[in-house]
């Protein structure tokens, strides 16, 4: 890049649990604009969450979303004609990033009523390290286990 890194935005925490990093997660819901609906999703499903394990909903997605983040990735890097999958760290952002697009992701794909029920039963399994998230990351983490021997092509 010729100029200088763009500014990081400041984001701008949520009205009701006073955290910036809702506000990242519902940011990432949001369909076509749609704030005011995916703040609705988030929160109903947090109040699911909540009435169902009988503790502070807030708390148990933060414990879901620690456990579905991955914390190494591989990448694909070409070397003398054959591409090679090399197993490197994830920079803190990526990696909130990559976790809360894999809840988000999974959820949508759960057969249930409605957003927020799909959301509330991938973030109860998520935190009890079940479901299609957690084993997303599993497969991810075993991924970069299994290539381990390639670390020495890291860039």
């Amino acid at each position: 890049m010729r100029k200088a890194r763009p500014k990081k935005r400041v984001i701008l925490p949520d009205p009701r649990f006073n955290d910036p990093l809702v506000t990242k997660f519902v940011n990432n819901i949001m369909l076509q604009g749609k704030k005011s609906t995916a703040f609705s999703i988030f929160y109903d499903a947090i109040e699911v969450v909540a009435d169902k394990t009988k503790e502070d909903g807030l708390e148990v997605w933060k414990k879901a979303l620690s456990n579905v983040t991955p914390q190494v990735e591989v990448r694909s890097r070409r070397i003398g004609g054959a591409t090679f999958q090399i197993p490197s760290e994830i920079k803190p952002g990526r990696k909130q990033s990559i976790g809360m697009k894999n809840l988000i992701g999974y959820a949508r794909k759960r057969h249930e009523k409605s957003m927020a029920m799909k959301l509330a039963g991938e973030i109860m399994s998520a935190f009890k390290e079940e479901g299609a998230a957690y084993k997303r990351k599993e497969d991810t983490h075993r991924m970069a286990e299994a290539n381990k021997a390639f670390s020495h092509f890291r860039f």
